[in-house]
């Protein structure tokens, strides 16, 4: 019988499955473009852009009339002030004192810090017999101590260099201690399993555990040395660009003035740029999201 339904043709079409290209294995994989959820890489001198900006913005308002020169120099006239300047030694003498009131200010603050926070995070005495009057010290701050140190010391600079130390040497302890005591215990443990030596326990967990805290709190010491150097400078001072901007406000000479902001805060950002320099090259190993 021509009509059973083995005699019924499937056409060839209908029975193969649809030609979806080679197989999956042999397909080139679409490549997926990941997203990046980092601040991005890194611009030479890019640090740069902010304080440009801001020198543009100063430079365009001066010459669109929107400052008043009696309020605030233009650009223009503060390089002028810093040519004479120059020119007659007021500023480099002036400057020159300044770095030397901050550094030494810094040399002491520094090590006084270290030492305390390595006496406090390392010794249970230590921590019980610093930690306290460190803690109060950090809640007073070092221009509150002025008029006492200034009948203790004088109007010199042994006071002048005390109150920025005081300043940094809170700031160092702070920092360092609290990476000192951060140091995960298993490290600890794992080096008294390995029989380690006080020494070698110093050179192989504290010191690479300290320095990111170390580091923190240079940066913010080198802040406040030069924050302490504006105020010491104003008062009783017979020198440094504090003293020059202070003679300046009374004969209301705004650009004198702008000069000395000028120079403290390029010194601010150059000795933090040093620092995070150090920093990158001493903790290379980090790999951070500001490597």
């Amino acid at each position: 019988m021509s009509g059973t339904l083995s005699d019924v043709r499937v056409p060839k079409a209908a029975t193969t499955a649809p030609d979806t290209g080679p197989a999956p294995a042999d397909r080139p994989v679409a490549r997926r473009v990941r997203r990046r959820l980092g601040p991005g890489r890194r611009i030479p001198f890019g640090r740069l852009l902010g304080p440009v900006l801001l020198v543009a913005a100063w430079w365009g308002a001066s010459a669109l009339g929107v400052l008043d020169p009696r309020i605030l120099s233009g650009p223009g006239a503060v390089l002028g002030t810093a040519r004479d300047l120059v020119a007659d030694g007021r500023l480099q003498d002036s400057a020159l004192i300044s770095l030397q009131r901050a550094g030494l200010g810094l040399l002491f603050g520094v090590g006084a810090g270290v030492v305390l926070a390595v006496v406090a995070g390392l010794s249970r005495l230590g921590e019980y017999l610093v930690d306290g009057p460190l803690q109060i010290k950090r809640a007073i701050p070092a221009l509150a101590m002025l008029p006492l140190l200034i009948l203790w010391l004088g109007i010199g600079e042994q006071m002048k260099i005390t109150v920025i130390a005081l300043g940094v040497a809170v700031n160092m302890y702070i920092n360092t201690y609290a990476s000192l005591t951060g140091i995960d215990s298993r490290h600890v443990e794992l080096a008294e399993s390995l029989e380690l030596s006080r020494w070698q326990f110093l050179r192989k967990v504290v010191v690479p555990g300290s320095l990111p805290g170390f580091f923190v709190g240079l940066r913010l010491a080198v802040t406040s040395s030069w924050l302490g150097l504006i105020v010491v400078e104003q008062i009783n001072a017979t020198s440094g660009i504090g003293y020059m901007m202070f003679q300046a406000q009374q004969y209301a000479q705004t650009d004198v003035i702008i000069v000395g902001l000028v120079v403290y805060g390029v010194f601010g950002f150059l000795s933090d740029a040093l620092v995070r320099a150090i920093e990158g090259k001493v903790l290379a190993w980090r790999r951070t999201l500001a490597s």
